[in-house]
Parts: C-alpha cells; structure tokens; sequence
C-alpha cells in the first residue's frame, strides 16, 4: 500500500483523499507524551510496542492514519515503513480540525479493521472517551473519564466527590493503573 501513495508524514490518507494534518498545539503535544510515557514504561521488555505520533498505519487501500498513539503487539506487523494492520489500542487527541474524522470515519475504520480499543481524547474537556471493539468490526462506548475542575469539585458534596473517578484501566491491562492527572498533566491554562 504504502507504495501506492507518495504520503508525506504531515498527511493522511482519509477514504481515499489526502489531507494534510493540521499542526499540533502544545497541549496536544503534552497529551501525546504523557500517554506515551505511561506506555512506555509500563511496555518495557514486553512484547506489545508503544509508538507517539508521526508512524504511520495502513490500514485500507484508502485509508492510511497518522495516530496521535497506539499500541502494536503484532510485531510482524511492524514494517520500516509503518505499521501494516491494526494496531491494539489506538488514541487520538481532538482539534477542532480533526475531530470530525477521528469520531467519523477513522474510528469506524479503526473498529472494521480490529482495532481492540479506541480512545477519543479532548484536551478542552480533559477527557478521555473509551470505545471497545465487539469482535464484529464496530466499537461499543466503554466510559468516558474526566477531570473535573475545582470549582466544580467544590459543588459537590463528600459523596459525590469520592464517587469522582480518577482513576482507569485499558482492557488490555489489568495491572496497569492510568491516572488521569497523569494524562493531563502540565498543560498550558
């Protein structure tokens, strides 16, 4: 596939259309490390591989992503190229310019190909919305976890905040615990 397209790294190929990727903010980019630094620590001298942005996935004919993350643990999968196939968790990191296409289209071509988890991650809300795969090429709504603000935290009463989760789990990984402060951590105001 990947001879097929001259795709430079700052485009993907969308249901058979270029389309160049906007450039990343700051916070994006802090986002992008933070999950990958959970990852990468944890995968360390495993087998599943954690990969940050700009690798490439092949995925369709027409269909060639840039995610923000993902996991691969099919290192046959692993080419010098990119990664050809599904990976098993993919996260991708919302703009205003891509959202449409990351709850769109990409997530349905993520699911149709075997992707086993989809993460959907907002900056703005400091959100991370998690989609599992049913085993029939379609992603079923897991939950979505967020950070609430203080002066929200503040309107709440003891029991409504110890009911607050902060806290997940990736359906991968039983024994890995993922904060969401971690994940959001050190962003820009």
């Amino acid at each position: 596939m990947s001879e097929a397209y001259e795709i430079d790294w700052k485009e993907e190929l969308i249901g058979g259309k270029v389309v160049a990727m906007s450039p990343a903010t700051s916070n994006h980019n802090h986002i992008a490390r933070n999950i990958l630094g959970i990852f990468w620590a944890y995968l360390r001298g495993k087998t599943c591989v954690p990969y940050g942005d700009n690798e490439a996935v092949f995925l369709t004919p027409a269909d060639m992503f840039v995610p923000d993350f993902m996991i691969v643990c099919d290192r046959n999968k692993i080419k010098h190229d990119g990664i050809h196939g599904a990976p098993d968790l993919v996260a991708e990191i919302l703009s205003p310019s891509t959202a449409r296409n990351d709850k769109g289209h990409k997530k349905d071509v993520y699911a149709k190909c075997g992707v086993l988890e989809y993460w959907i991650v907002s900056p703005a809300d400091k959100s991370v919305e998690i989609y599992l795969n049913d085993g029939n090429g379609s992603f079923i709504f897991h939950n979505i976890y967020t950070v609430y603000p203080d002066w929200m935290l503040a309107g709440m009463n003891d029991t409504e905040r110890e009911a607050v989760v902060t806290h997940f789990k990736c359906s991968l990984y039983d024994d890995l615990d993922i904060s969401l402060d971690d994940i959001f951590y050190d962003l820009l105001p």
